[in-house]
């Protein structure tokens, strides 16, 4: 319950925030739509302005205790005192680059900007989020508070799947790092022309012992199977799996 990415809303928290009452209004698939929406358009923004589903503890594992963690302060908790300067050159290059992008539109214009810029930027966002999401999320993989958690444990709770859309163009131009996930969690530091190869043999040592997960689910299936399913758990003690809001409230008991 203590990663960097997509660490799922608790019921509590889901019910602060007015999920509950906004599934109620516009549905279960309504709901699994604005789940679309914030993942793959605004997710990846609101992660590095907010910590949006990012790590519920500082750099040193205290709580966050209401501190505003973003990732582009110097002072910002979420990074330890001997990184700020490397922050702060991330931060100006940030800068930079927008400056740039809105000298850029008031150049050309924003159809010219928008044309070159937006758009490659908007599909990277897309499959960036979507590949950390589905590679972590399933209604049938568990997430580990303090008395469960394990590396290995933690390594192994991640999916492979196939993306064989367009004859497996995005898997080949991705490097595979969707259908050899489980082998990055667990060998991070391999390099990715191996990781095909080592797959093959890490899927035949875990999967006898049921420790590989794999899911052959076409991505448009398995990303509107996490949007339905896969929304809060109900603590960060034990071991917790996804579930649906529906299952909350007086309309779903």
């Amino acid at each position: 319950m203590d990663g960097e990415t997509h660490n799922p809303n608790t019921k509590s928290e889901m019910q602060e925030a007015g999920y509950v009452t906004l599934f109620e209004a516009i549905g279960e698939e309504g709901f699994a739509g604005f789940q679309l929406f914030t993942h793959l358009v605004v997710g990846w923004p609101a992660y590095l302005a907010t910590n949006a589903t990012g790590a519920r503890r500082l750099y040193n594992t205290e709580p966050l205790d209401g501190h505003t963690c973003d990732h582009f302060r110097p002072s910002s908790k979420l990074f330890p005192p001997n990184w700020r300067r490397r922050i702060q050159i991330g931060t100006t290059a940030w800068l930079a680059c927008a400056a740039g992008i809105a000298a850029a539109t008031y150049k050309f214009g924003f159809v010219p900007v928008a044309c070159f810029y937006w758009g490659p930027y908007m599909w990277v966002n897309f499959w960036l989020v979507l590949y950390t999401w589905l590679q972590h999320t399933s209604p049938d993989v568990p997430h580990f508070g303090d008395d469960e958690w394990t590396w290995v444990r933690g390594a192994l709770c991640t999916i492979d799947r196939p993306y064989a859309e367009l004859f497996g163009f995005f898997d080949w131009m991705h490097h595979h790092i969707g259908s050899t996930h489980v082998c990055h969690h667990l060998f991070s530091n391999l390099p990715c022309y191996h990781a095909v190869e080592a797959t093959k043999h890490l899927k035949a040592f875990l999967k006898p012992k049921q420790l590989y997960n794999y899911d052959h689910d076409p991505v448009v299936t398995a990303m509107w199977k996490a949007a339905l399913t896969c929304q809060y758990v109900d603590g960060t003690e034990g071991i917790q799996f996804p579930k649906a809001v529906k299952q909350i409230g007086k309309k779903t008991d």
